[in-house]
């Protein structure tokens, strides 16, 4: 999952491991029994201290989660919601933490800001939770470019990880482009992208089409000015560099506007993205750089900015994308509700009754079991839901 969280800002089945059971279109079957499973929410999460969520992920293979607040990183179940670890014991002097995500083998990877005495600048370093019930750090991630903010797009069952980085510090506005196997502390090639392309001032949102070793990153080139040009989505092959585009769907009186979100099957290579003025959800096929088709969330019009999708998760196991829905429409925008399409843009169905505390970034949803993690209500709270 991303760490950027800028402006765009049931019954649950358990089975014995050892019985093999397969998905079958929302039915749960084994031994040629079925057991429905119904979409809505389940149970709220609070951080132990109450303290704020800043950045969380959920393991899409195991039961457990991690998320962290300014003062710690937490470990929770996923079935319960409740926290089972917290650490360190004590945080460090000038320190606080944030959460970008759990990747291959387990690996959890913190963010601790250190602030140096006298300053109010932190510099941000790179802590490796593996595996998740580790209780404590296990290593360290050193990026071959340093204090930098992220995002990163992958699988948590493949090794290469995209990176997006974003230089900090005084008088660095670079932003570089790299794969990492994280658990490894491994890296490749390092790209670095032109700053008047790629600026956090467009909105740029990050995707990963491992299969054909691709970056993907969707972004408004005018800042998401109303009437204004077309998204892009720029295509990085992350052997050589080289940089491909086509623009994206720009529908609706005001246009698009800014890319709110997107996400993507790593090994199709289908991409979806929210934009801020339209309401809209947009499906690429990015193998052969064209628009597949764009849809209005329910009970929408092209001109319902207020009621615009957010944050995107993805199933890639039922090839399903979840878009945040911070105003559900079809109920008079008193609820958010988590929406879910298929690849081809057709509505599955939608979860409401959210009360999103911030609709971005997406979902994280354990694809075996269909249970997903969201923020919300409270700054210290998630929402688990059933899909």
């Amino acid at each position: 999952m991303s760490s950027r969280m800028g402006r765009r800002g049931a019954i649950f089945l358990s089975v014995c491991a050892a019985i093999a059971l397969t998905l079958t279109g929302g039915r749960l079957a084994q031994a040629g029994l079925q057991w429905s499973r119904h979409a809505g929410l389940g149970k709220v999460l609070t951080t132990s201290g109450g303290g704020q969520v800043f950045g969380y992920d959920i393991d899409r293979s195991g039961n457990f989660g991690m998320l962290a607040t300014a003062n710690n990183i937490q470990e929770f179940d996923q079935t319960t919601g409740a926290i089972v670890k917290v650490f360190p014991a004590r945080t460090p002097q000038n320190t606080t933490y944030g959460f970008d995500g759990i990747f291959n083998k387990d690996a959890g990877l913190v963010v601790r800001y250190v602030e140096a005495r006298g300053s109010f600048n932190a510099i941000r370093h790179y802590d490796v939770v593996s595996p998740l019930t580790a209780g404590g750090f296990t290593g360290e991630w050193t990026p071959p470019v340093r204090d930098i903010d992220i995002q990163a797009a992958g699988s948590q069952q493949q090794a290469k990880t995209v990176i997006l980085a974003f230089e900090r510090g005084p008088q660095r506005n670079g932003i570089d482009l790299f794969t990492s196997d994280v658990a490894a502390n491994t890296f490749g090639n390092v790209f670095r992208l032109d700053a008047n392309t790629f600026c956090e001032c467009f909105g740029p949102q990050l995707g990963a089409f491992l299969a054909a070793n691709q970056a993907v990153i969707a972004l408004s080139p005018d800042g998401g000015t109303v009437g204004g040009r077309a998204p892009i989505n720029y295509v990085v092959d992350l052997t050589t560099g080289q940089i491909a585009q086509f623009n994206g769907f720009n529908n609706g009186p005001f246009h698009a506007g800014y890319v709110n979100g997107m996400a993507m099957d790593p090994a199709t290579g289908v991409e979806v993205t929210t934009t801020e003025l339209n309401a809209q959800v947009e499906f690429y096929n990015v193998g052969t750089r064209s628009g597949i088709t764009a849809v209005q969330l329910p009970c929408t019009g092209n001109a319902d900015q207020s009621n615009s999708g957010a944050g995107i998760g993805f199933d890639p196991v039922n090839k399903l994308f979840l878009v945040s829905d911070p105003s559900y429409a079809c109920d008079g925008g008193r609820d958010g509700a988590v929406v879910v399409y298929d690849e081809a843009g057709n509505l599955v169905e939608s979860i409401s009754g959210f009360k999103f505390f911030i609709a971005e970034p997406g979902a994280v949803v354990n694809p075996h079991t269909r249970v997903g993690w969201m923020f919300g209500p409270g700054f210290g709270n998630l929402q688990q839901f059933f899909y």
